[in-house]
């Protein structure tokens, strides 16, 4: 029974699942995407984003609890120098799962689970939104006040007196 665990054991031991989590932590900060089943993919959610968070200080302290988790330095690097800089203002969430569909083999389901700030795609579209369109049509009623308004902040042109 698994009364309050809230981890997903993956059908591995408790090594395999640390390297494993710590392999695919690493393979997404060098590459931002990769594919996977979405049990993993969510369970690298949980293990990678606090990771981001604590890059967003470049300290020594925090430079090593990372490389602890991921054992890599390529990947500590990339990630204290690019990826804490796209991230910095934003508070949280800095993963995407996107299913994908099912595995031919075993009718797995598969996932790419991407860092948010590096889909060039999706930044297209969060950066360029729609043109706000009502459901009604606005009245002619409703225009001409504005219209009117704009003509009389002119100055008016003083006539010359006759002396």
């Amino acid at each position: 029974m698994r009364h309050g665990c809230k981890v997903n054991h993956l059908s591995r031991t408790h090594a395999h699942r640390v390297a494993m989590m710590s392999n695919m932590a690493t393979s997404l900060i060098l590459h931002k995407r990769i594919e996977t089943t979405v049990a993993k993919a969510k369970a690298l959610r949980v293990y990678v984003e606090p990771l981001i968070s604590r890059s967003k200080e470049d300290s020594t302290h925090n430079r090593r609890m990372v490389f602890s988790y991921l054992h890599s330095k390529e990947a500590v690097n990339e990630l204290f120098r690019e990826v804490s800089q796209k991230v910095a203002n934003r508070p949280g969430g800095y993963t995407r799962i996107l299913k994908t569909g099912i595995r031919q083999g075993d009718n797995s389901e598969m996932c790419i689970i991407e860092l948010v700030d590096y889909n060039e795609n999706m930044l297209k579209e969060a950066k360029a939104p729609k043109a706000k369109a009502t459901r009604r049509s606005r009245s002619k009623k409703a225009e001409a006040p504005v219209a009117e308004a704009a003509a009389p902040a002119e100055a008016p042109v003083e006539e010359p007196k006759a002396e």
